[in-house]
């Protein structure tokens, strides 16, 4: 599958009703994994050693063990809230990929929590907020709710509106695949920044970093105590197909730009305004770690002279590509395993 196909398949994804996420029409062509060689402690290679004898068998397949371990996970996301409230995060993996180990949480302002993001994982994540729990231990969101009734999302999208972060990591060719999404409206700002990739892709910072919120249309606002929290999409708001790429629209000839969706693109100019919206708001990276910021800080997202939205430059490593060990019970998988063959000497 060539990049153009795997952007395509992008495309397809937004033009749905409430835009119900899958990635199994993407194929994806898996890049090998960076590996930390870590050798298998010396044999005793006395006659008495053989290739079926446990003194080569165990450490052969332990070491084999710990190859397959360090190379499980394929990237970090860091999510970050810089919001001056309360945001739960919610994740939804596409159809056929690996769970993560969380699909919501809470984020105070100014927490951050980092995940391990499995190697070819497809998926969308967004923020919820307006969030309480009632009597009955019910959990529900003003903005972004999953439906799940319950902090986790386990399995279930967003109801829009919500901005979404969009990925394909290791797709065609080994890019990742990333965007924000506005097509199924706004609910709040967000920033994607690629951390450390290897140059291949533009590794381009994107997402929404304004308020827009209170500019939104009156037909298109969603309000809760005569307040603006969310932007409605045209085609949420009317469900007419010019607005929802549809039917007689379904084609990128067909279905073009609407007043609604340029209040979004001038606003946004790096997010998805609407589904035929590719050339300008998908990006590509490798091997790179993410950073997603809740209601990026004026120091991460400047305006210019012109008024218009600066994003920043991708951030740079040492490493130069992404760390792929994994953590087990907090500590990094190869000190653990480490510690466990020293155990197994002393038996």
């Amino acid at each position: 599958m060539t990049k153009n196909d795997t952007i395509a398949a992008f495309s397809r994804s937004k033009r749905r009703k409430h835009f119900a996420f899958t990635c199994s029409a993407i194929t994806r062509a898996p890049k090998p994994p960076y590996h930390v060689y870590i050798p298998p402690p010396p044999l005793d290679m006395t006659p008495s050693t053989t290739i079926n004898s446990p003194s080569f068998v165990e450490p052969f397949s332990f070491h084999l063990t710990l190859q397959f371990l360090i190379s499980v996970y394929s990237a970090t996301f860091t999510i970050t809230n810089e919001c001056s409230y309360t945001v739960w995060p919610g994740i939804l993996s596409g159809a056929g990929t690996a769970q993560l180990s969380t699909t919501g949480f809470a984020l105070q302002p100014g927490q951050s929590n980092t995940l391990d993001i499995p190697s070819a994982w497809s998926g969308r994540l967004w923020g919820r907020t307006l969030c309480s729990q009632n009597a009955t231990g019910k959990f529900t969101c003003v903005t972004g709710d999953c439906g799940s009734s319950r902090v986790e999302c386990a399995g279930t999208g967003a109801i829009p509106p919500a901005t979404l972060a969009e990925f394909t990591l290791n797709g065609a060719n080994g890019l990742d695949f990333y965007d924000v999404s506005l097509v199924d409206g706004y609910n709040l700002p967000m920033m994607v920044v690629p951390q450390g990739g290897t140059g291949a892709g533009n590794c381009t910072a994107t997402g929404c970093v304004e308020d827009l919120n209170p500019s939104c249309p009156s037909e298109l606002k969603v309000v809760q105590s005569d307040e603006g929290v969310a932007c409605r999409s045209a085609c949420e708001a009317f469900g007419d197909p010019q607005y929802c790429c549809s039917g007689a629209y379904g084609t990128p000839d067909a279905c073009k730009p609407s007043a609604y969706s340029q209040f979004f693109k001038s606003a946004c100019p790096r997010a998805y305004s609407y589904a035929y919206d590719d050339g300008t708001s998908t990006f590509t990276c490798a091997s790179a770690n993410y950073v997603i910021t809740f209601c990026p800080s004026p120091s991460r997202s400047l305006k210019s002279s012109n008024g218009q939205v600066e994003y920043p430059a991708a951030l740079q490593v040492s490493a130069g590509f992404r760390e792929t060990t994994p953590n087990l019970f907090g500590c990094p998988a190869a000190a653990v395993l480490a510690a466990i063959w020293g155990l197994r000497q002393l038996f």
